[in-house]
């Protein structure tokens, strides 16, 4: 049996890596590759706000383990202390006596083989298959190869594969920056950006592949406005225009649930609704979309805050709520009487337009015969006793 070792950090496991694996699947033919990612690595200090061994773990058998052959370990996750590839090594050995163990290593790590623990020890019981991890690297590989043979009798076999040339220190900084998915597994990139690690930001392509298809197809160039008026109006009084963005693409994702998906969502998230909420299906959705667009995309509490109140307004409302409040109202798609009115207004002054805004919607929900929510009333309350003190 040969058994393929595959050790690191994976702070994240990216495409490179897939690559890697593939390429010694490909070259070595091993029975089985072991992925182990690091509890503590050894040689140096995990980055900045790296997530914990167990999320890496978790987002290494995201994006590694379907793949056929490949099995995500925890190995180094239940020993304790810094996580040494040479007891690895030895635990591997102890457990498969007759297999012929071989360690996936890059440039990097072949050029410092001999700084590693017990370097020598791993060399005597396993071979080395090493890789390149940028296009020029080769040449130096195959050097640091042919000096492990000759000054030590390593088994290393170079593999002359084209690398995918990124790294996960160049990730991490593309994730704060809205980039990075193209070199991610889908899975691996969702579960980043469900729980921001890294300080992950969302890429607003891949929010909308999210967001669209739990639309109805109508509301898609409703939503795509929103957004769209959003980052203007936040553009205009200052506030955070990607945060604005976040907000309008994700403030409709569960307008289209019936009363009692409504209702699931509400008691999953622990959502108490009022009598007029429930009597209402569309206050419903601001609230169970604001929960589920915190628990799937992790959005912060001021895009939650924004799509909390996108609907029935408070008092008091941040600029990012307000912003929301009156993109949804005036997006390019929307055509009523007033409309125009309350376009220009809202950039010309926006609590204004928030008056005008609450004024027309209560005045539409009487017409309707629909009982307006206290929250609404209270606003318009609070927005006309600012305007007559300011």
């Amino acid at each position: 049996m040969r058994l393929a070792i595959y050790g690191g950090s994976f702070n994240p496991p990216h495409l490179g890596h897939t690559a890697a694996i593939r390429a010694v699947q490909a070259a070595a033919r091993p029975d089985a590759v072991l992925v182990i990612p690091a509890a503590t690595p050894p040689h140096k200090a995990l980055a900045e706000n790296s997530p914990s061994a167990e999320e890496r773990f978790t987002l290494s058998r995201l994006a590694f383990g379907a793949l056929p052959g490949v099995t995500v370990s925890d190995l180094e996750l239940r020993r304790a202390g810094k996580s040494y590839s040479a007891d690895t090594v030895r635990a591997l050995r102890a457990q498969y006596p007759e297999a012929e163990l071989c360690c996936i290593v890059g440039t990097d790590m072949l050029e410092t083989f001999e700084e590693w623990h017990d370097f020598a020890y791993i060399l005597r019981e396993a071979a080395l298959y090493a890789l390149a991890r940028e296009p020029d690297e080769l040449e130096r590989v195959q050097t640091a190869a042919a000096r492990l043979r000759a000054e030590y009798g390593a088994r290393v076999t170079v593999i002359d594969t084209p690398p995918l040339p990124v790294s996960s220190t160049q990730i991490r900084l593309l994730l704060r920056r809205r980039g990075g998915a193209e070199f991610l597994h889908p899975a691996a990139y969702a579960h980043i950006i469900r729980g921001r690690l890294y300080g992950a930001q969302p890429s607003f392509d891949w929010l909308r592949e999210q967001a669209y298809p739990r639309l109805k197809p109508r509301r898609v160039a409703h939503v795509w406005g929103c957004e769209h008026e959003a980052r203007r109006l936040a553009e205009r009084w200052g506030c955070d225009a990607d945060l604005a963005a976040e907000a309008g693409i994700l403030h409709d994702i569960t307008k289209k649930l019936e009363l009692s998906d409504q209702l699931l969502l509400s008691d999953k998230y622990g959502i108490i609704n009022d009598t007029v909420e429930t009597a209402n299906l569309k206050l419903l959705h601001a609230k169970t979309g604001a929960a589920l667009a915190r628990d799937l995309y992790g959005v912060p509490d001021a895009v939650y805050d924004a799509i909390r109140w996108h609907t029935t307004a408070r008092a008091d409302m941040t600029t990012l709520e307000k912003v929301l409040y009156l993109a949804d109202y005036i997006e390019p798609t929307r055509e009523f009487p007033g409309v125009d009115r309350l376009r220009e207004l809202a950039y010309a002054d926006l609590d204004k337009a928030m008056v005008l805004g609450l004024e027309m919607s209560l005045e539409d929900l009487r017409a309707d015969g629909i009982t307006p929510h206290p929250n609404t009333m209270n606003a318009l309350a609070w927005y006309k006793h600012r305007g007559e003190t300011t």
